[in-house]
């Protein structure tokens, strides 16, 4: 019989959950749904949401820092959709799993992590050398490298770990 380890124990899993958290609440339904509602951010209308202000935020990032947001080509779109879709119900099942202790979400965390390295070394590669590379390298890069840190330990702790969360019992 197994038991959870207890969340107290697991201080890597906090990290994880605060990350979940983040993109959850902030990134995927907020400011990365603003690029699915607002097709051309050059002419619009506030949407009832995301509220007001976080358009303007990404219009602001955009403009200063990140042009391929305003530009929005059609494969950058379909990363937003992936987040939308896929990633979004993602960051529910895992903060249940890991607040809860359930083995089940190891593998999806895998292939989560793969999927969030591989879109976000494209979108990179676009902010370092493409059509709408940013004027401002360091500053994309800074605010991206969670996004390429945090899946990175999340494979290193779920690759070889047949069940990340719990333990034999005694």
């Amino acid at each position: 019989m197994r038991t959870v380890i207890p969340l107290k124990e697991r201080k890597l899993d906090i990290v994880f959950l605060g990350f979940f958290w983040f993109n959850l609440v902030f990134i995927t339904y907020l400011f990365d749904l603003e690029q699915i509602v607002i097709t051309d951010p050059s002419n619009f209308e506030y949407p009832v949401w995301p509220p007001a202000f976080i358009v303007d935020l990404g219009h602001w990032w955009g403009a200063n820092f990140d042009p391929v947001l305003l530009q929005r080509p059609v494969w950058w779109r379909m990363t937003i959709w992936i987040d939308a879709l896929f990633f979004g119900p993602f960051y529910m099942a895992a903060i249940y799993a890991f607040t809860k202790g359930k083995d089940w979400i190891r593998i999806p965390s895998v292939i989560f992590a793969a999927v969030m390295m591989t879109n976000v070394t494209i979108i990179l590669g676009e902010e370092f050398m493409g059509e709408f590379a940013s004027p401002n390298l360091w500053a994309v890069a800074g605010a991206n490298a969670s996004w390429l840190v945090v899946p990175v330990l999340l494979i290193w702790r779920m690759w070889d770990a047949e069940h990340p969360f719990t333990r034999q019992a005694a």
